[in-house]
Parts: structure tokens; C-alpha cells; sequence
């Protein structure tokens, strides 16, 4: 017999869900509870398998209460039971020791399914959220090479060749000092902190070829 226990701050979502629960086969709703502190009295009474927590509730919010009963009852597997499915939330979810993810209006056999997998010591996370997870957020645009002065180009390229800033003044014909100008404001300009990432920045932005043998 699968142990479970509802937690959701509304009284009518927990009723709706415990018929629903405790109709499937081998699976008992052994507590209710409307938040963590209601949660945890409930587990450490029952010892139930699983629990299907909401993330919306009254502080602490479910995320919390997953974090608490995670490091409370390690060996319980704690569902989320949510209507939201974006990807942040999903992923604070996980790493407060979900090891689930399901949504509220998924079909009564997909949460069955959850419950069953949740205590075979699966993962079971409805597809869209899934998909959710699997859509990385856009990364942060370099700043074009075309921000960057013939100048700067200039310096910033003969770094990548690995020429030291006494030689680059020598073939550009211009003082260290003002090679190490260019080089402040080329760091500044493409968000690096030094020559190693300057030069790597270089040859992927095409400012630079790479050096034969390089990767």
C-alpha cells in the first residue's frame, strides 16, 4: 500500500484530490494537511510514502515545506502538485528536494501514474514542465566587435597572437601606455578580466584568428 499525504492550503482542492487518490488501487491518503507544519506532524505520525505538496501556500510556501520535509524524512518523495509550470519555479522546486512535478490539471491516470512512479524511487514530471526545463533562457549577447574602436581591434588581436604589450607597442608604433589604455577599455568593453579571456573573446568573435594547433 502506497501512503500518501495531501498538502494544499485549500480545504476543497484537498477533498477533490483525496477522493480522486483514494480510489486508485493500493494507494491510501493517510493524511491531509493545509500546510508544512500540519505536513510534518502528518509525517511523522503515518510515515507515509509519498506527498503531493502545492507550491502556493501560506508561509512557508511549498518550496519551503519540500526543503524542510526533504532534510526532515529524506526517504519520503515529495511531489510537487502545482498549476504553474515555468521554469524557474520548477527548478527551485528540484533543487529543494522535489523528486517530482505535476500539474494540476493533469489527467487522473497521470496522477497515478506520479504516485506510483514517486514511490518506485522515480522522477515523474509532466511533459510540459519537462519542456520547460529542457528551454535554456536565452544567454547574455557578447558585445559586438563592432563597439570596439580599429584600435582597439588592432590591440586586441595582436593579444591573441600572444604578443606581450612592449612588442605590440613596438608594431602598432605607440607607447605601452597607451597599449595599456587600449587594453582597459577592450576589457571593460567585452567583459573580461584578462589577457587569456581577451584573446579567447578575439578569436570567437572573429577580431583574432586561432593559433595553429589551438582548439
Amino acid at each position: 500500500m502506497i501512503r500518501v499525504i495531501l498538502c494544499d492550503d485549500h480545504a476543497v482542492v484537498r477533498a477533490g484530490l483525496g477522493q480522486l487518490i483514494g480510489a486508485f488501487d493500493g494507494v491510501e491518503v493517510v493524511a491531509q494537511a493545509g500546510g508544512t507544519a500540519e505536513a510534518l506532524e502528518a509525517l511523522a505520525a503515518t510515515g507515509a510514502d509519498v506527498v503531493l505538496m502545492d507550491l502556493e501556500m501560506p508561509p512557508p510556501d511549498g518550496i519551503e515545506a519540500t526543503r524542510m520535509i526533504h532534510e526532515a524524512h529524506p526517504g519520503v518523495a515529495v511531489v510537487i502538485l502545482t498549476s504553474f509550470s515555468d521554469r524557474p519555479r520548477i527548478l527551485r522546486a528540484l533543487d529543494a528536494g522535489a523528486v517530482g512535478y505535476l500539474l494540476k490539471d493533469a489527467e487522473p491516470d497521470e496522477v497515478e501514474r506520479g504516485i506510483r512512479a514517486a514511490a518506485r524511487g522515480e522522477s515523474p514530471i509532466d511533459p510540459r514542465a519537462a519542456r520547460a526545463l529542457l528551454t535554456r533562457p536565452p544567454a547574455p549577447a557578447a558585445p559586438p566587435a563592432a563597439e570596439l574602436s580599429g584600435r582597439e581591434r588592432e590591440v586586441l588581436a595582436l593579444v591573441a597572437e600572444g604578443l606581450p604589450n612592449k612588442l605590440i607597442a613596438r608594431r602598432l608604433g605607440i607607447s605601452e601606455k597607451t597599449v595599456k589604455a587600449h587594453l582597459t577599455s577592450v576589457f571593460r568593453a567585452i567583459g573580461v578580466d584578462d589577457r587569456t579571456q581577451a584573446a579567447l573573446w578575439a578569436v570567437r568573435n572573429g577580431v583574432a584568428e586561432a593559433p595553429p594547433g589551438g582548439s
